[in-house]
This record gives structure tokens, C-alpha cells and sequence, in this order.
């Protein structure tokens, strides 16, 4: 299943079960303008029609699903609904490790996002560097964080205190951004200047990198200029993302999970020619604009 390129290979992992969402159409055609990266879907909500060469859907009940996790973690893994497997996200590498074998790196993440030009922020340079990668400064970015495909890291969720009770408990906890991300943040109400000293005695700290990207407007973190005036819309088109400040800046993704919530209009976004078509995204929701070959929301 591994796609061994010159290039450091990744492989993003998402369970996923009951419907897809209404915008699954453009988060497949997100994937599939960064060929170099692999996705591994699970779930039971069917093959979706149009499927990148990129990724690959496995049917699995969420029984046998969370019966698989059971079995790999020496657990009684039976949550009430889906929603408890976010708290199993810094265990897909060790969980699926028979699926992830030859890639470089490996990711958990969301569906409830867009993608960017990925390779224009996960640089050769950046995973040769660091073992683990978020997108938020100071905690795991529970949406996409890269994770380097060795032993120890597959494993590194071992080391949260108690981890099986914490994901034996009923309750969503955000494991991973809460519990896990205490192993790679350290005081992080520390000046900068002394968080960086301090941050030299940690292994594992010294091997991860925590950059805020800005991919998740509206959660609690000011935006780049420390206000929190966001961006209104968002932009996608063939593959690169904009935002309405237009300040050329490389986003991995956008994640909008704080606007889906008061969207109304959930009609499937159906086929379309992504290099035709711009995607608008705001709180009122999705819509394609039809692009102009001679000038595109991009050029603005």
C-alpha cells in the first residue's frame, strides 16, 4: 500500500463511520491535488463515487472496528458513538501499523477540512528534522499531525499516565489533544524565550516541532497579527488555498470546524472539474464559484 517516492512518503489514516459529510466530494479533490500523499479511510459509509488514485477506502463495521482497536491496544474498547474515536487518533500508527508499513510518516486528521498544497508546508527539510509536526503552537493539532513511522513513535502514546483508563472511559477526553500533548509540550506558560531554554532537556520536545499555522479560525487562537479578526472566506482553488486577506501565505488546510455547525444548506457538492471550479467557503457555508482562466480570487 506504500507509495515509495524519492520523496519522504506519508500516509494520512481516518476512521470514519455513519454518512460522509455533504463536502466529501471536495475533500477528495483536496487529496487528490497532493498526489505524493497517501490517504487510509475506514469506516462504514460506502466507497465514495469519485475516489482519488490517492486514496483508499477499506470497509469495516464500527463493531469490528472498534473490536480491531480492542485487540491491538489489550483493551475493552466499546464507546457509545463514533465520536470517542478522536481520543484513539495518537494510536492509528500502532493500531494500523501492518497498513502504514514503508511510508516515512504517518498522520491522524479530520474530514472537516480542505487541504492545501501540503508539500509547500511539509518540506523535505521540515521531516527530516522533527519526528512529530502540529499546527497549533502549544498542543497537538488533533485535525492533521504527522508522525514519524518508527517503532517509538508508534508507540510513544504509552507514555501518557494511565492512557488505558483514559480510553476505556465512556467520554470523549481529547486525548490527544489534552493527554498526549503533555508528552512533546512542556510548561507552556513559559516565556518563549525561556520555554526554548528549558525545552533543550526534552528529547522529545527537542524532535517535534509546534508552529501555529492559522488552519483553524475562530478556537481560541488569535489570529497572525494577535487580534481576533479572522478572515470571512476562504478560498480553494486547484489545490491552493487563499483566505479573503489575500497575504499569499502557505496553509496546509482550513479547517472549519467552527463554521459547519450553523451551516443550513448541506446539499452534496456533486462532480465537478476541479481545475475549473473555485470552492467559497464561510460561515454561510460552500459554494463553487466558476473560475476564469485570466483571473482567478487567487490573483487578487
Amino acid at each position: 500500500m506504500s507509495n515509495k517516492t524519492e520523496r519522504i512518503s506519508i500516509v494520512i489514516i481516518i476512521p470514519y463511520f455513519g454518512k460522509w459529510p455533504f463536502w466529501m466530494e471536495l475533500f477528495l479533490a483536496s487529496c487528490s491535488t497532493n498526489p505524493t500523499v497517501q490517504w487510509l479511510l475506514f469506516g462504514d459509509c460506502g466507497k465514495p463515487e469519485k475516489i482519488p488514485s490517492n486514496v483508499t477506502y477499506q470497509y469495516i463495521s464500527f463493531n469490528e472496528y472498534t473490536k480491531k482497536v480492542s485487540d491491538a491496544l489489550g483493551v475493552n474498547f466499546s464507546p457509545e458513538n463514533s465520536y470517542k474515536l478522536c481520543d484513539i487518533k495518537p494510536m492509528l500508527g500502532f493500531i494500523h501499523e501492518e497498513d502504514i508499513k514503508g511510508f516515512d510518516f504517518w498522520a491522524f486528521g479530520d474530514l472537516d477540512l480542505v487541504y492545501g498544497d501540503l508539500r509547500e508546508v511539509y518540506t523535505e527539510r521540515l521531516l527530516s528534522k522533527y519526528d512529530l509536526i502540529s499546527n497549533h503552537e502549544t498542543r497537538v493539532s488533533g485535525h492533521l499531525c504527522l508522525i514519524r513511522n518508527t517503532k517509538l513513535m508508534r508507540e510513544i502514546f504509552k507514555k501518557v499516565p494511565d492512557w488505558k483508563v483514559k480510553i476505556i472511559n465512556k467520554e470523549h477526553l481529547a486525548f490527544d489533544e489534552k493527554a498526549f500533548s503533555k508528552l512533546f509540550v512542556k510548561h507552556k506558560n513559559f516565556p518563549n524565550w525561556l520555554r526554548k531554554f528549558t525545552n533543550k532537556i526534552y528529547p522529545l520536545v527537542r524532535r517535534s516541532c509546534f508552529v501555529e499555522r492559522y488552519t483553524t479560525p475562530n478556537a481560541g487562537v488569535a489570529w497572525e497579527d494577535g487580534t481576533f479578526n479572522f478572515p470571512e472566506e476562504w478560498y480553494w482553488n486547484a489545490g491552493q488555498l487563499d483566505n479573503s486577506f489575500f497575504k499569499k501565505k502557505k496553509y496546509p488546510y482550513f479547517h472549519f470546524y467552527g463554521w459547519k455547525t450553523t451551516w443550513r444548506n448541506t446539499e452534496e457538492l456533486g462532480k465537478f472539474d476541479s481545475k475549473k471550479v473555485i470552492f467559497k467557503i464561510n460561515e454561510s457555508g460552500i459554494e463553487r464559484l466558476i473560475a476564469h482562466p485570466d483571473k482567478s480570487l487567487m490573483e487578487r
